[in-house]
């Protein structure tokens, strides 16, 4: 009798296997289905006419240059502005610089030596 039962649990163990493998894998094929189903519903890849193109003259390119300094009063105890006492609120005011080549050499040599990066070392 012992083997009637263990052989009845063994087979009740592999049909609830099954029953749960069938439940798993249609599950699984019903998402693919519905994926499939809502990604037919949406709009096509874009064209590359539809594409954006670089203007006629070419690729544009960054503008680099040299502004006039404009002074900082530094009095009171405390120096420096706040943003709402800047001239212009800090977003016009200043003019592009006359020489721009001596201007840049100017700021690189006041510019101190940063070094290598994340080292705060000297940089060599």
């Amino acid at each position: 009798m012992d083997t009637t039962l263990s052989v009845d649990t063994t087979l009740t163990d592999i049909a609830w296997f099954l029953i749960v493998g069938i439940i798993v894998a249609g599950f699984i094929i019903t998402m693919f289905w519905l994926g499939k189903k809502v990604r037919a519903r949406e709009p096509a890849p874009p064209t590359a006419e539809s594409q954006p193109h670089l203007p006629e003259g070419g690729a544009v390119y960054e503008v680099r240059e040299e502004r006039e300094d404009v002074e900082i009063p530094k009095t009171g105890p405390r120096t420096g502005l706040r943003p709402h006492e800047m001239q212009g609120y800090g977003n016009f005011g200043s003019t592009t610089a006359h020489d721009q080549e001596k201007s840049r050499r100017e700021r690189e040599q006041n510019e101190p030596d940063s070094g290598a990066f994340g080292s705060g070392g000297p940089g060599t």
